[in-house]
């Protein structure tokens, strides 16, 4: 029914996008027009409109509709379906092939961390005052770096909620939480988010990304302080009532369900030591050995469930399900095929783009990264950085520790930033952005539409984002 609606859309698209053509025969990139990324906007435009409907008028049809993480699948393979048809059309499946084992990659790591972290229960429920918000988005900036963005997006933000269940104005908690903890926070270390994760594995000293700690502090310090005023002058609207009733549930925190921390362990030790290079020296570089890495996660996930079922008290008290990585699963399948064309384009024509310093990566790197996944976004610019480094020998000196990747210290660290800042700047910017938004809402919290959250990044982020380009990136 759905798709039979939606059909003369899609009969649109193959109408004024007809034409493309092979990069000489190659299979490694397809030299496409640049309409053909029409489905991927078709479906950002889609999931906005939805979002926004289902926000502010869920009684509305398209609001029930987006209520069911099947329709959102739907949805989302529709518009896949005009890319689909491309490469079927080209006898190509190569990109495809690639952008769904990068898609079983992605959504094995978050279902494992956030399986796993689910039987992990912070029990108690501390004062909901501004410092102690403000301290538990800190702590969750570092803890970030150590289990990655999903695992200490999901392990701190239930405790969190249930902090402040008892107050009335806390929609402003759960944005700020995406913004420190599920993305900026994850900015030190390879495992703190995706794209510096990739960068190790193709070459990225482990601990390089440590000399992004006066950018990542400044981040992270002015957000905590805009968070620490929004939630000071919210606290003071508070009622006496609903004061008093947080002071009467306080209870000091403890950990149950502490064997999940082994089975988180177990996960991230897998991906800080299967790398690529070490599949192809066990001779797993090729068939189903090639995703051994995503096994030993998907099995660490299995022994979690089995020591902490979904019957366990830990899942119980944290109000665990499987909505939240379910609906990110169903939007990220169509996400992952819809932008196969704009990473096509632009490892294609990204040299065109005539960037030649530090902050043009940062800018173009990031505002991809916000609506792009910032994993593949990373790679791309990291690609276009080594072709103007190699074009432009006597230009850019690349340092000792770099030369076998061929680019500055100056690109890498603007292409790194702007890939883990900016995926703050959308719902689909980082995976854990979706899951955090469909906890909170779990859990009865208000949440903006994919447009007003935008809103939120712009007035919020922006700032500090010109202001980091000023203060490391115009040299």
């Amino acid at each position: 029914m759905l798709l039979r609606k939606y059909a003369p859309l899609t009969l649109l698209c193959y109408l004024i996008v007809p034409d493309v053509h092979a990069s000489g025969g190659a299979t490694t990139h397809l030299d496409l027009l640049i309409q053909w990324i029409i489905p991927f906007v078709g479906l950002l435009l889609t999931m906005g409109v939805m979002s926004f409907m289902a926000t502010n008028f869920p009684h509305s049809i398209l609001g029930k509709l987006w209520e069911s993480n099947f329709n959102k699948f739907l949805i989302a393979m529709f518009w896949s379906l005009p890319v689909l048809w491309l490469f079927y059309s080209l006898n190509e499946w190569h990109p495809v092939i690639h952008s769904l084992k990068d898609y079983f990659a992605f959504i094995s790591l978050l279902f494992a961390l956030f399986v796993i972290s689910g039987g992990i229960y912070l029990e108690g429920d501390l004062r909901a005052t501004p410092t102690v918000n403000t301290s538990f988005l800190a702590i969750g900036a570092v803890l970030a770096n150590l289990i990655g963005t999903t695992g200490a997006s999901v392990l701190l933000i239930r405790p969190l909620l249930r902090t402040n269940r008892e107050r009335q104005n806390t929609s402003h908690i759960p944005i700020f939480f995406i913004f420190i903890v599920s993305n900026i926070g994850g900015s030190l270390l390879p495992i703190g988010d995706p794209p510096l994760f990739l960068g190790y594995l193709k070459g990225v000293p482990f601990f390089w990304t440590l000399q992004l700690w006066v950018e990542w502090l400044t981040a992270i310090g002015l957000l905590l302080a805009i968070f620490f005023i929004w939630d000071t002058l919210a606290y003071r609207k508070e009622s006496p009532n609903s004061l008093k009733f947080d002071e009467t549930l306080r209870q000091p925190m403890n950990i149950k369900g502490k064997l999940n921390i082994l089975w988180l362990i177990i996960v991230l030790a897998a991906v800080v030591l299967i790398t690529p290079e070490q599949l192809q020296q066990w001779g797993m570089a090729e068939g189903a050995g090639q995703f051994f890495r995503e096994y030993v996660m998907l099995a660490a996930t299995v022994l979690s469930l089995l020591s902490s079922p979904l019957s366990a008290e830990t899942r119980q008290k944290n109000q665990f399900s499987f909505a939240p990585i379910v609906e990110v699963a169903a939007l990220f399948i169509g996400i992952f095929i819809a932008m196969i064309p704009a990473l096509e384009y632009l490892n294609m024509h990204g040299k065109e783009l005539g960037l030649t310093h530090a902050w043009q990566f940062f800018w173009y790197t990031g505002g991809l990264s916000a609506v792009l996944d910032n994993a593949p976004t990373y790679l791309t610019f990291l690609s276009v950085a080594q072709g103007v480094v190699a074009s432009n020998p006597t230009v850019y000196v690349v340092p000792e520790n770099l030369s076998h990747l061929g680019v500055t210290t100056e690109f890498l660290v603007a292409i790194s930033l702007g890939s883990v800042f900016m995926g703050a700047g959308t719902y689909i910017g980082n995976g854990p952005n979706f899951m955090v938004k469909s906890i909170a809402e779990e859990w009865g919290y208000k949440m903006p539409d994919f447009f007003t959250y935008m809103i939120y990044s712009i007035l919020i982020l922006m700032p500090i984002f010109v202001l980091i380009t000023f203060l490391f990136l115009l040299k």
